[in-house]
């Protein structure tokens, strides 16, 4: 049985839009004018036990308001979800005890407490034993360095200090799944790769469930092993990273500098895009021509000095999944 299994998910906001003017106000607050708005439209998805999941779309796509109703803060209009074989919002006492959740721009950590005493409550409210506490708690230190702080009030901490703890606080009771919504928004980039090597490290030794929100696309390329992406509600694209980029954006690029000036050959299944001086840049479709194969052909004809190939830009393939869905 997968560990989350969306169904059918659909979330509906009231909106009431209000009037220009005194007038306006008076007459929203007698007769509001009310319009029904899908933040969630008919979301299915399943999610398996160690996978690293990206779900990534623009602003307003409804990406926060499905992890709110995957962690039981929500919930849905319509659908059915559950979560380690449960429901987060009939059983949300026994959900939240599997679960893990950092928001990028909200802490969960006490602001007037030293780091440490925020482990501590946390321990009681989860009622962790100490030695496990201890053990967890040096684990979480040699990856993500937290003892240098730990006496530090939360108030104090850096941005990066601070989603370090965080991070660590949302591993406290060890959870089987962990729920990221942009963990890396603005910091540098030292803290970034800290916390993509502790997500790596976390589900690696211990096959935790990743599921991650973000627009920066450097986490998906180096953390997921799947992508669903979500645009007005509802998904759009999934599948492996590399399916996705491969279906919106086939075309590489194959760029030669040339030894000494030559005439550029034509070739039947590459097309030579750009000529400048000594170089020549052929795009070309993998699933026609492997780059083997149209460097092996042309070798033959170009004094060829030095060659790359150029992948599709992630950006770019992203991108034209928002504007032909958007």
């Amino acid at each position: 049985m997968s560990i989350i299994e969306v169904k059918d998910l659909v979330k509906e906001f009231v909106v009431v839009r209000k009037k220009t003017g005194l007038a306006g106000a008076v007459r929203s607050l007698v007769m509001p004018d009310k319009k029904i708005v899908k933040g969630v439209d008919g979301l299915s998805f399943n999610i398996e036990q160690g996978d690293i999941v990206g779900y990534i779309g623009p602003n307003g796509a409804g990406k926060s308001t499905t992890i709110k109703m995957l962690t039981g803060i929500l919930h849905p209009t319509s659908g059915s979800i559950q979560v380690c074989g449960l429901s987060p919002q009939k059983e949300r006492k026994a959900v939240v005890r599997q679960l893990g959740v950092v928001f990028g721009q909200r802490t969960q950590l006490y602001w007037d407490l030293r780091l440490g005493e925020t482990f501590e409550l946390l321990k009681r409210i989860y009622r962790i034993e100490d030695k496990k506490f201890k053990h967890t708690l040096d684990m979480l230190n040699d990856v993500l360095r937290i003892q240098d702080f730990i006496d530090t009030p939360v108030r104090q901490l850096s941005l990066g200090q601070r989603m370090r703890g965080d991070l660590a606080a949302s591993m406290i009771h060890e959870p089987s799944v962990l729920f990221l919504d942009e963990p890396t928004i603005g910091l540098d980039a030292d803290a970034k790769h800290a916390i993509r090597q502790f997500i790596k490290t976390m589900n690696r030794e211990r096959r935790m469930t990743v599921f991650l929100t973000t627009h920066d696309l450097d986490d998906v390329e180096q953390l997921c092993s799947r992508l669903l992406v979500v645009n007005h509600g509802h998904i759009v694209e999934e599948g492996p990273l590399d399916t996705i980029v491969n279906k919106l954006a086939p075309s590489r690029l194959l760029v030669i500098e040339l030894s000494e000036e030559s005439q550029a050959p034509e070739h039947l299944r590459a097309q030579l895009v750009r000529q400048e001086g000594l170089k020549l840049w052929y795009q070309f479709d993998k699933a026609g021509i492997t780059a083997a194969e149209l460097i092996a052909d042309l070798s033959g004809k170009l004094p060829i000095r030095d060659l790359s190939v150029q992948e599709p830009d992630i950006e770019d393939a992203i991108r034209e999944v928002y504007r032909t869905t958007g």
